[in-house]
């Protein structure tokens, strides 16, 4: 036998109206969107020379960027540091904005490591990692004996 407490969709039975007050002011989008972080989005695709990396990571600068290569580990992150100030009667008021993400990829043994170029145009991070003559897409055809 299994005992189920209801509490007819309430938290607190004291007072319901706070709860709802409450969990409004927590759940609200405005409060939600700056505590979550933030990793951009990633499109790989992968052709007979190379490999294709896409990030969208719009609002950032090239000097925002930093990409390394630590064996077979490709690091892109960024920082971007953003301040406003606001100034009335006798208060200033300041904000401070931090956005940083850190994506890593793990590159496959073919990848020729000294030909990875990065173009950051339109908000979009393109890295262009080729591989290696021998580990490319060779045809033949084969004679049937």
């Amino acid at each position: 036998m299994t005992l189920v407490k209801f509490n007819n969709g309430l938290k607190n039975n004291a007072n319901p109206f706070f709860n709802d007050v409450f969990d409004s002011l927590l759940n609200d989008s405005y409060i939600g969107d700056k505590l979550v972080s933030r990793i951009p989005a990633v499109n790989i695709a992968e052709n007979e020379n190379q490999f294709n990396i896409e990030l969208a990571i719009p609002g950032l600068k090239k000097e925002d960027l930093k990409i390394n290569l630590d064996k077979n580990i490709l690091t892109v992150s960024a920082e971007k540091k953003a301040e406003a100030n606001t100034e009335t009667k006798k208060y200033s008021k300041r904000e401070y904005s931090y956005n940083s993400f850190v994506r890593s990829f793990t590159l496959p043994d073919s990848v020729d490591h000294s030909k990875i170029e990065a173009d950051y145009t339109d908000g979009i991070l393109n890295l262009t990692v080729a591989k290696r003559e021998e580990a490319k897409f060779q045809t033949r055809e084969i004679a049937v004996k």
